[in-house]
């Protein structure tokens, strides 16, 4: 077995894992690289190997960095199967095409402001989608469900089995066989007691692991934190009569943020303000989450038990159409808005925050991880200028950062999620993470457990004896 680092090697986003074993390839994910806006571009753009040279996709989930590129592979000429659970599909459906229409109209967009600077004398770059809605549609029919715990025979040459990393709804880790080897992927490993789904499941024994290292430098608060501090800062903005606005990531984290504001509504924790979802791929997310209620977690199943709908209650109102999107900027505080993308990358967000953003009396609250370079990172980095849609933004708005929520694990959650299993190890490549957290978490698993621990660079083949 050949594995060559494709993405997510010394970086956190873009992940893809290239299997070479018995004459065959195969992909471990698919996932957009997000960064410095014409370098994400450049790579998700063209692959480093031909498309149609890959014989399956095996999908450990549903987040755009790990599945978000699937439509620009099928446009360059994969054709063959994409392996994951029911819930992923459901999702990645939805979010694709939800990229795909979001892509386009940016760029058009984009390309609406050009010609107005282009009169100005000004003459920049034409913006162009990276993929289509058509795209996106002839990715659909490839998705094959794998349920949570099956084992799939893939080929003759290669088979997996699925785990619950409890990352989101329909996340897996995995262990692959082939050529005698046995390789586990991590995934994303989500954290114990995340609202909504269930808690990572250990994995069987294995020869090799790839595992996420997002967070290998650092300890998360806990989580039970998270509903006061949510509390405290709607109380607080929402007493100087600003608004909310909250960069969502359209699934997990969305409907988690709305099941912790309903039970603060429920115990009259915070004000009875109006609260919008304002993303379409966060409402089709959510009938998602409807459907597949046997992803969640105890609490949430007593939420169903009890009668209530978690994502539903008065005062949330869920938001649809441009026109209905383009009403709220007209809304006086208190208000509390959600919307995507999670690292203000694209979307309605981009509009929400060039509104919102100058505004002191407003906070901008982080639900996530905000890649290097990204408007959200520059949000979090609290930089006095942000550049949105091409023009400086001063960032005067309060900025608070809900890191409690993170669906990722921190650094004892991942080496513990590792125990069970680490003993018969013989190396494990540290991936999805930035240099400098990796190689804290590499050095703590060779100290704990006596095993090596590597980060690949982009590029990097290694084979599996």
């Amino acid at each position: 077995m050949k594995i060559t680092f494709w993405g997510a090697a010394r970086t956190v986003t873009g992940s893809m894992h290239h299997i070479e074993t018995g004459g065959k390839r195969f992909l471990l994910d698919c996932g957009l690289y997000q960064g410095r806006r014409q370098e994400a571009f450049e790579r998700n753009s063209h692959f480093p190997f031909p498309a149609s040279s890959i014989d399956s996709v095996i999908l450990s989930h549903a987040h755009m960095d790990h599945s978000g590129n699937l439509p620009t592979l099928v446009r360059n000429g994969f054709s063959g199967p994409i392996y994951t659970t029911p819930a992923t599909i459901d999702l990645c459906l939805a979010m694709l095409a939800d990229s795909a229409h979001i892509q386009q109209s940016d760029a058009e967009f984009a390309n609406k402001r050009r010609s107005h600077r282009k009169s100005k004398g000004l003459n920049d770059r034409e913006a162009a989608p990276l993929y289509t809605l058509d795209d996106a549609a002839h990715t659909d029919p490839l998705f094959k469900p794998v349920s949570l715990g099956d084992r799939k025979e893939v080929s003759g040459a290669l088979a997996y089995r699925t785990y619950d990393a409890g990352h989101m709804l329909g996340s897996t880790a995995m262990i692959v066989e082939a050529d005698g080897v046995r390789l586990a992927f991590s995934g994303d490993v989500g954290r114990v007691s995340i609202p909504i789904i269930r808690d990572p499941q250990p994995l069987d024994a294995a020869d090799y692991l790839i595992m996420e290292s997002t967070y290998g430098d650092r300890l998360h608060p806990p989580i039970g934190h998270a509903e006061d501090k949510l509390a405290d800062v709607v109380n607080r903005t929402a007493g100087r009569g600003g608004k909310i606005i909250v960069p969502c990531f359209a699934v997990g984290r969305t409907q988690q943020v709305v099941l912790m504001l309903h039970h603060l509504m429920d115990a009259k924790r915070i004000p009875s303000i109006p609260m919008f979802v304002d993303s379409p791929l966060a409402i089709a997310a959510t009938e998602v989450f409807r459907k597949h209620t046997e992803c969640y977690d105890e609490d949430a199943r007593k939420f169903l038990l009890d009668d209530k709908a978690p994502f539903d209650f008065s005062r949330l109102k869920y938001v649809r159409d441009a026109s209905e999107s383009k009403k709220l900027n007209d809304l006086h505080g208190p208000v509390i808005i959600l919307a995507s993308s999670g690292m203000c990358e694209a979307g309605r967000i981009l509009h929400h925050l060039r509104n919102n953003i100058e505004d002191p009396r407003n906070t901008i609250l982080i639900t996530g991880f905000q890649a290097p370079y990204t408007l959200g990172r520059k949000i979090l980095d609290h930089q006095s200028e942000v550049p949105i849609f091409g023009e400086p933004m001063a960032l005067r708005a309060e900025v608070v950062s809900l890191e409690e929520l993170s669906g990722h694990a921190d650094q004892h959650e991942l080496i513990e999620w590792m125990r069970p299993f680490a003993k018969g190890l013989k190396k494990v490549f540290l991936v999805h993470g930035e240099p400098g957290p990796g190689a804290t978490l590499a050095a703590l698993i060779t100290k704990e457990y006596g095993i090596e621990a590597v980060m690949p660079a982009r590029g990097e083949s290694v084979s599996l004896p």
